[in-house]
């Protein structure tokens, strides 16, 4: 199965939460339709990109890089590659290259979708981004990658102002995928 297929597979089978993430979900079945470099950074319009919250191993807190182009404190996440199998792989992939923290554990998911514009392909760019959480073994330490300013465990309840709603809502959500909260996140 190709990274493309993969993403169809994995998009069709999600249930989106909100009423929101149904209609990006379909957005981006039908961006893969029309584009079979969908999962590329070359794919001029937009592209699927993925992103992982990084959870501390009791969940609590959320790794979060202060992103030098964006300015924001945002989870690890960034493009498909082309030797990558499925996006499973790729926020997996890309939470350890960011964080530098080995032994990594992908909770199931998705857990969210967020569309948004980047600096790709000017004047305007779309990551089209599917959203994981993964949980750090404990004692994990992080290392400031080249793609970070700086890296930072934040309790999730106090994410900073410097961040966004869409980072709020998905380290939330890892944490009711740990089973961490009873009631529903959105």
């Amino acid at each position: 199965m190709s990274l493309h297929d993969d993403a169809v597979a994995v998009l069709s089978a999600w249930a989106a939460p909100t009423p929101e993430e149904e209609a990006l979900r379909a957005e981006f079945l039908g961006h893969l339709r029309e584009h079979d470099d969908a999962m590329l950074r070359a794919c001029v319009p937009g592209h699927l990109t993925a992103t992982t919250a990084v959870l501390s191993h009791d969940g609590a807190r959320v790794l979060l890089t202060l992103h030098p182009k964006a300015g924001k404190w945002l989870p690890m996440g960034g493009h498909c590659e082309p030797s990558d199998a499925s996006l499973a792989e790729v926020a997996l992939r890309e939470a350890w290259e960011e964080s530098g923290i080995a032994g990594l554990e992908l909770l199931p998911g998705p857990l969210a979708v967020d569309k948004h514009e980047v600096w790709c392909h000017p004047p305007t760019s779309w990551h089209l981004d599917v959203e994981y959480a993964a949980v750090a073994p404990p004692g994990a330490e992080a290392v400031i990658s080249e793609e970070s300013l700086d890296l930072r465990w934040f309790p999730v309840e106090e994410i900073p102002e410097l961040s966004d709603e869409a980072t709020r809502r998905l380290a939330r959500r890892g944490q009711h995928a740990l089973g961490l909260r009873s009631r529903p996140v959105g």
